[in-house]
């Protein structure tokens, strides 16, 4: 490895300044790695997005349906970057942990895919039950369809990514995460339009690229594993379907926490849509594109907190609690960074962006543009809360410490959150601009509980800053 996990441990400016540099080493191209990796969803909205707002409204609520099956697969994916990155940090030199986890990561996914494949064929009904407009929820449902064979890839990437990341080798799925973006690209033109001579799909096509790129994405990572000469060593194939129940357990008592955190803030956000589905179609077509932008500017913090939580884990497992505070603290410090450069922007030129989005020239679309317009600067203030949250998570997750923060994110989306957002959108002049309000006050909640927990135990010494789980 590039990096001594278990190096002496450093004080001054020197260190610090060595640790920002091993963050942005990892966490730049992860930070890169999530933002193109998320353009394959903008990619299927802004080519779809030229079908119409009804077509868009439809891919919106598809995604959301999609996304809430996803998130229950994420948290054990998420598992194998603390188990791996702390296993290294007390033994640089052990392949044989690292390979346990990765193996027993890809088990977890394939356990919990056929339950939730299962739940795609009820999308139509589920939305109607919630009260969305019909002529969306028929439009979601082949898209969902058509989405599904692609999710175990898609999990799949993610713990093949987690142990490269914790390897300190992240340039390849960047490299890999771009080709296949530009792949589903050219899958859309094809089968969204019906190009070459090829049926037009239209939802149905979009979802077929996005699968088929997922796919591609997996098998391409298993190949670079396997010519790679340090992740090779590591040989996290061998033996593959050999069952390690402890392991298997020690990932579902870590992921299930992580994956129900993260599911707490993606949902909010995706079930804020029910919300304003009953306000209107033009509303859910609005809610759709800004919080497409909201979720571009939180890619790359979002990266960067990932390589986070590796050096907090790579820290903790050496040891090194004034280490884990330094990691901690960078990582905080540059999310909030990062996050702010595709901020600004975006409250200054909030028309601009919708229009990419839409055609300004329709007539049909100005009610569209000017909502946008009116959610991108609430949207842009509530960054700040966002990328702290994010970051303070992750470096928890370093730690190993999930389900403290589960409760807190819980109480922050769902008890204070939602109920806001519920009240100021559909009981108030304010509408759908009032649901963006309460996902605002849902953040700031979460940033300062969360941050307050990091900064109280990474400050009260190594009995308290390294997790003994």
């Amino acid at each position: 490895m590039s990096a001594t996990p278990n190096s002496p441990p450093q004080s001054g400016r020197a260190a610090w300044k060595r640790e920002f540099i091993a963050l942005m080493a990892i966490g730049v191209p992860m930070g890169l790695t999530q933002l193109v990796q998320f353009s394959i969803n903008t990619i299927d909205l802004l080519m779809i997005g030229r079908l119409g707002p009804e077509a868009l409204g439809g891919a919106a609520l598809g995604l959301v349906m999609y996304y809430v099956l996803f998130l229950f697969g994420l948290g054990p994916a998420m598992a194998v970057s603390p188990l791996v990155s702390q296993s290294l940090g007390a033994k640089p030199g052990d392949v044989d942990d690292p390979r346990r986890s990765v193996r027993m990561g890809l088990w977890a996914v394939a356990i919990a895919i056929p339950p939730l494949s299962l739940l795609f064929f009820l999308t139509e009904g589920i939305a109607l039950t919630l009260g969305q407009p019909p002529e969306l929820a028929r439009l979601a449902a082949p898209y969902v369809l058509a989405l599904a064979p692609g999710l175990p890839f898609m999990l799949g990437v993610i713990v093949l990514r987690n142990f490269l990341a914790a390897i300190e080798r992240t340039r390849a799925p960047l490299v890999i995460i771009v080709l296949t973006t530009a792949l589903n690209a050219f899958l859309n033109y094809l089968l969204i339009y019906g190009n070459w001579g090829l049926p037009r799909l239209e939802l149905v096509g979009a979802g077929l690229a996005s699968s088929i790129s997922h796919l591609v994405g997996f098998l391409a990572l298993i190949a670079y594993i396997k010519i790679e000469k340090l992740s090779r060593s590591f040989d996290p194939f061998k033996d593959v379907l050999t069952p390690d129940w402890d392991r298997l357990r020690e990932i579902a008592n870590l992921g299930l926490p992580i994956g129900a955190t993260i599911a707490f803030e993606a949902l909010l956000f995706n079930a804020s849509i029910f919300l304003v589905g009953r306000i209107g179609v033009t509303e859910v077509a609005a809610y759709q594109v800004a919080l497409n932008v909201a979720a571009i500017a939180f890619m790359m913090p979002l990266g960067l907190s990932m390589a986070g939580s590796v050096r907090v884990g790579l820290k903790a497992g050496a040891r090194d609690s004034n280490g884990v505070r330094r990691a901690a603290a960078i990582s905080v410090i540059s999310c909030i960074g990062a996050i702010m450069i595709v901020a600004v922007p975006v409250m200054m030129a909030p028309n601009l962006i919708a229009g990419l989005y839409l055609e300004a020239s329709d007539p049909a679309n100005a009610a569209v543009i000017a909502l946008v317009a009116s959610f991108l600067p609430i949207a842009a203030a509530f960054a700040l809360f966002d990328a702290t949250q994010v970051a303070a998570a992750q470096a928890l997750r370093g730690l190993k410490d999930v389900r403290i923060p589960l409760v807190m994110t819980a109480f922050s989306y769902w008890a204070i959150g939602f109920p806001v957002a519920a009240w100021l959108g559909l009981f108030t002049p304010m509408g759908a601009v009032g649901v963006w309000w309460g996902l605002l006050v849902a953040l700031a909640s979460a940033a300062a509980l969360l941050g307050g927990r990091l900064w109280i135990i990474t400050r009260h010494g190594p009995s308290a800053v390294i997790s003994e789980k």
